[in-house]
């Protein structure tokens, strides 16, 4: 990933722009482009403001098409700034849809897994899983004492879940 100002700033101004035809162009350009330091920063803070379906989208399907593994990195800083529950559902999502390795990742998105909704959890949980290879056993250990000492209350939907990612790291 490269850092340029210069495309930073100019889809920085796109973005501001109250014009979805070229905030989609834009967007598409970017799949061809080299990837940018502060891209996807700048999409998602888009994304978590705007409620145009179109425009989330095409955000979302361009996080889908994610290829370049120093993106991880990105995508992970991303989610793990407040957002709305919707926006880090849709970056969690992203991280399993686009096939980077999240494995070096795994705590944080085990922390997500206790602090998010039901379906981001999931999304955490699905990750997890598909990482689970390449997590050290060290990791994993480390990942279970996390989500043992913020147990979810029997009542809550993320119980079997909760039982199922322990399972995973167990292994």
């Amino acid at each position: 990933m490269i850092i340029s100002k210069k495309k930073y700033k100019d889809l920085a101004s796109v973005l501001c722009k109250d014009n979805n035809i070229l905030i989609s162009k834009a967007i598409g350009l970017l799949r061809e482009a080299q990837p940018f330091e502060g891209a996807i920063g700048l999409l998602t803070s888009f994304y978590n403001k705007t409620d145009d379906y179109s425009i989330r989208k095409t955000i979302g399907e361009f996080m889908n098409d994610l290829k370049d593994q120093s993106a991880a990195k990105e995508v992970i800083n991303e989610i793990r700034k407040q957002w709305k529950a919707d926006t880090t559902s849709m970056l969690v999502s992203s991280c399993w849809q686009s096939g980077l390795d999240y494995s070096d990742y795994a705590p944080d998105l085990a922390k997500i897994f206790l602090k998010a909704d039901y379906v981001t959890a999931i999304e955490c949980l699905t990750v997890i899983e598909d990482s689970s290879e390449d997590i050290t056993r060290k990791t994993k250990d480390e990942m279970i004492k996390i989500i043992e000492k913020n147990p979810v209350s029997p009542e809550n939907e993320k119980t079997a879940l909760t039982i199922e990612l322990l399972s995973i790291l167990g292994r």
